[in-house]
């Protein structure tokens, strides 16, 4: 498959961030100071163990945290400047998210959870329905619309999930473990139609992931350790042979 066409805008970036917690009369420090750019049209993987910061990052860049220190500019805005009501905006517009449990609302038709977030986006019915029949035909569920979760497979939630974060058209997707409950073939045809997606749309792709199968779609990967970043690996620095990547879940 093709790689994205780059653009030359920086939609995500972070100056010297820091995050602590305090536990108990323990303060943790869960980032160290991390700079990071990521530009328009980016498949990015952020991939690290447990405890490693890439969690902590991760709510960073989606607005969902801020940091203890330093600063985080999403579409070049500076996300510890805006009120409450900004975050809100700013995450309903430019930012949309797929969850490892896919996260839909099982009284809910998979048009109807696609098309929640245009509700908050101010669209029309007629809209938001003509939007997320095209978004579910996107993701191959065009004969799916009026099927609630629990009448989908595992894949197809997922399908569902990555719709309903198109909704809002965003500039940027944020995938968190998005095959972790998924098997390889099917993680495998996940991570493809999220790459596809990346690419005629030119959204920006940020996952993380423990998932190896993401390596040949990145094109950077940033590896986190410590609440630091460790490195990070560019798309042709990385030799995947097919037949030997799979999860280390």
């Amino acid at each position: 498959m093709k790689s994205s066409t780059l653009g030359h805008n920086v939609v995500v970036k972070s100056e010297k961030v820091v995050k602590e917690y305090r536990m108990g009369s323990n303060v943790v420090r869960a980032l160290n100071g991390v700079d990071l750019e990521i530009m328009q049209g980016e498949y990015i993987s952020l991939m690290g163990p447990s405890g490693s910061g890439k969690s902590t990052l991760f709510n960073m860049i989606g607005a969902l945290d801020q940091p203890t220190e330093g600063e985080v500019f999403i579409d070049g805005q500076n996300t510890s400047t805006l009120s409450k009501s900004q975050i809100s905006w700013l995450r309903c517009h430019k930012i949309g998210y797929i969850f490892q449990s896919y996260n839909l609302l099982h009284v809910m038709t998979a048009l109807e959870n696609v098309t929640l977030p245009m509700i908050f986006a101010g669209l029309s019915a007629k809209e938001r329905n003509q939007k997320g029949e095209q978004l579910l035909s996107e993701v191959g569920l065009g004969d799916r619309i009026n099927h609630r979760p629990d009448e989908l497979s595992g894949g197809q939630r997922q399908r569902v999930a990555i719709a309903r974060a198109l909704a809002n058209d965003p500039s940027i997707v944020l995938a968190d473990e998005p095959t972790a409950n998924l098997d390889m073939v099917i993680g495998r045809e996940i991570i493809d139609l999220v790459k596809a997606l990346n690419v005629e749309k030119n959204v920006t792709i940020i996952s993380a992931t423990h998932d190896l199968k993401m390596l040949d779609v990145s094109d950077r990967i940033i590896d986190i350790r410590d609440g630091v970043i460790e490195r990070i690996r560019n798309r042709d620095e990385i030799e995947v042979q097919i037949g030997e990547v799979g999860s280390d879940h």
